[in-house]
Order: C-alpha cells, then sequence, then structure tokens
C-alpha cells in the first residue's frame, strides 16, 4: 500500500489515515489507490468491524491533485482505481461493505467533501472549512456531490454553494446534516473512534445488514449519475478551454478568467 495512506489496527477498528501533509492531503492517484485498497481491507478482513478515516497534518485533504490527475479524467479516469479495490466514494465500483466513520479538520475541498458525503457518519472539527469548488475550475464534481449534497443538504442549500464554489463551515455543515458532530480542534479522532468502537460492540452481520439493506434506497441514481458522469459529462468538460483555464489559473494561484468555451 501506499505510503501515502497509513492504516492501522486498534482492536475492531481500522484506522486509514491520509497521509501527504506535504501537499495539504491532495488527492493523487496514489492516495486513491490505497483508500481503495484500505475500503477492501476493512470489507473483507473479518477483524475489522468498522473505519476511522482521518488525515494527518493540517488539513483532512485540499482535494483532488487536478494537477497530476485531469489528463486521465479527461479520458474518463479509467485504471484510477484498482481493480482488486473498493470505491471509497461509492460512484464507480462497490463500496465498502462495513461502516465508515469520518473525522476531518481544516479544509476539506472537493473529492474530500465527496469522502465525507460518501461516509456514514462524520465528525469534524470546528475549524473545518468545506468546499466543492469544480465550477471554479471548469468542471463538474466527479464523486458524487451532484447527487449527495442536495439530499443532504436540500436543493436550495446545495445549489448555493455547488454552484457557486463558495466555502462553508463546520456549523453550516452540522445544519445541512453533512456531519452528524462538531468538535473542538483535535478531538474529532477521538470522538470518531468513540462512535466507531460503539458501532464495533454491536453484532457485527447485523451492522452489515443494516448498512446493506440501507443503500439501495440511494443506489440507483448514484449508479446512473456515475455513468453520465463518466460517459460524457465528465470528459466533455475536461476537453474545454475553460477547465485548461481553470486548473491552469489553480496552480498558477490567480483567478481563471472563463469564456464559456
Amino acid at each position: 500500500m501506499s505510503s501515502k495512506i497509513v492504516v492501522e489496527q486498534d482492536g475492531p477498528v481500522l484506522t486509514i489515515a491520509v497521509n501527504r501533509p506535504e501537499k495539504a492531503n491532495a488527492i493523487d492517484a496514489d492516495v486513491i489507490a490505497g483508500l481503495s485498497h484500505a475500503y477492501a481491507q476493512l470489507s473483507d478482513d473479518p477483524s475489522s468491524r468498522v473505519a476511522v478515516l482521518h488525515s494527518l497534518g493540517d488539513d483532512f485533504t485540499g482535494g483532488l491533485d487536478l494537477a497530476s490527475l485531469a489528463p486521465r479524467l479527461a479520458t474518463g479516469g479509467d485504471g484510477i482505481l484498482p481493480e482488486d479495490g473498493r470505491d471509497p466514494w461509492g460512484m464507480y465500483g462497490e463500496p465498502a461493505t462495513k461502516p465508515v466513520v469520518a473525522a476531518v479538520h481544516g479544509r476539506c475541498f472537493t473529492a474530500g467533501l465527496e469522502l465525507v458525503l460518501s461516509a456514514d457518519i462524520c465528525v469534524a472539527a470546528d475549524d473545518t472549512v468545506f468546499g466543492q469548488q469544480e465550477v471554479t475550475r471548469g468542471i463538474v464534481a466527479l464523486g458524487g456531490a451532484t447527487i449527495r449534497l442536495p439530499r443532504r443538504a436540500g436543493w436550495g442549500n446545495a445549489m448555493r454553494y455547488l454552484l457557486t464554489g463558495d466555502l462553508f463551515d463546520a456549523a453550516d455543515a452540522l445544519r445541512f446534516g453533512i456531519v452528524q458532530e462538531v468538535v473542538p480542534r483535535g478531538e474529532q479522532f477521538e470522538c470518531a473512534m468513540a462512535i466507531a468502537r460503539r458501532i464495533a460492540e454491536q453484532a457485527p452481520l447485523a451492522v452489515q445488514a443494516t448498512l446493506a439493506d440501507a443503500r439501495p434506497a440511494l443506489a440507483r441514481p448514484v449508479a446512473e449519475s456515475a455513468a453520465s458522469l463518466r460517459g460524457d459529462v465528465g470528459p466533455g468538460l475536461f476537453a474545454t478551454a475553460d477547465a485548461r483555464e481553470g486548473i491552469d489559473a489553480m496552480i498558477e494561484r490567480r483567478p481563471p478568467v472563463f469564456t464559456g468555451t
């Protein structure tokens, strides 16, 4: 497994940490593969009953590493998820079969917010700042935000942030139902661990059956969205001049100038 992902066993709890602090835990192909394999380990290992997903360093994640991933995403993203893994976003492959509790802090942007939306429970530090910023880069969210954020936050609240790329704080995330607990910074991991341990105390097969029974109500719209995003919408946007401008502007740390082409 990539050194950018640290996996440890704490009794029945599997902890999964993104470990790329020098790049604000930006999610590149190695991070995706490492998360995918960790979610597979969670699913396949009987000794792991629940996972806690968190990050090392100052931020949960600054989002996708578009400088490295954009060329692959522009062609549909085939091969980014390893065949022997699970899909941490639950969009393009099978999700983990056991619960995931996320613990977030600092920046939680783009694919990071989508990891939160695909997790089963989330604890946020009070300094967490969330953002689904794809429109500011000329592209579209590929990890489920266009489906899950409206469901959680309500249509108007979701569109307020999906269509502007503006940021929102932990208090708003709690109000929207995106997170279930807000705690002082530094306490988010232990709070998530306490919830995970409580889950692990329950009958494992009953927990997995409950999770499996709850998911079909969401599965069909997510699958349809994933097919559309991977087939036409995502690659089409990545091929535009605006997408090139948005990604260049992000790398060059300047405001983008979009032309609608």
